[in-house]
């Protein structure tokens, strides 16, 4: 990222200044998803170009939770308009860095090639063997917040989700469907066992 000084500032910010019950959506998230986002780029064959605006996209792509949590992404974007426009970045660019960052709002509805690549960067632990450790800070910041009241209700949330989401690239699929098919299967094990 040390290419990218444009986004040293609300790296710093991320770091420091995000709220203290978020547990999943904090620096380490925002890092996770870039180095997903730069792997899939690669093998997806994406142009330098176009890498740089995915990558930007990514760095602000929960800046909003500096604010607050609801429709973050929306935040997300002014910041990122707000400071881009001083680092030579046209119209155009930022409208793009934007449109993938609204891409991660949930349910996913991604239009174009770098929209699909930060969705499936966004949601990559899904397929992943960290799966269950991740979720559980996912789980302590849905608690925090408010929106579920034990672990009983996130599984049924979580599989839920789960079972409604699909990777868009076919780096992703190759890699992570599998195993988010295993980490499914496991989730409906727990859920058997609780009932």
């Amino acid at each position: 990222m040390k290419h990218l000084p444009e986004c040293q500032l609300i790296l710093n910010k991320l770091k420091i200044d995000l709220p203290a019950n978020l547990f999943y959506h904090t620096i380490h998230h925002t890092l996770d998803v870039y180095r997903c986002a730069e792997s899939i780029a690669k093998e997806e064959g994406i142009s330098s170009s176009d890498l740089k605006l995915l990558l930007v996209a990514v760095i602000y792509h929960d800046a909003g939770y500096l604010k607050q949590n609801k429709d973050h992404e929306e935040l997300s974007c002014a910041m990122a308009r707000e400071h881009l426009s001083l680092y030579k970045y046209t119209k155009k660019e930022i409208d793009v860095i934007c449109a993938i960052i609204m891409a991660t709002k949930i349910p996913q509805r991604p239009k174009t090639h770098l929209e699909e690549i930060i969705c499936d960067a966004d949601l990559n632990y899904l397929g992943r063997d960290d799966f269950f450790s991740i979720g559980e800070y996912l789980y302590n910041e849905m608690l925090a917040f408010g929106y579920i009241n034990n672990r009983e209700q996130w599984n049924k949330v979580q599989l839920d989700y789960m079972q409604q989401h699909n990777y868009f690239t076919a780096t992703a699929i190759k890699h992570n469907q599998s195993r988010k098919n295993k980490n499914l299967k496991e989730l409906q094990s727990l859920i058997k066992k609780y009932q």
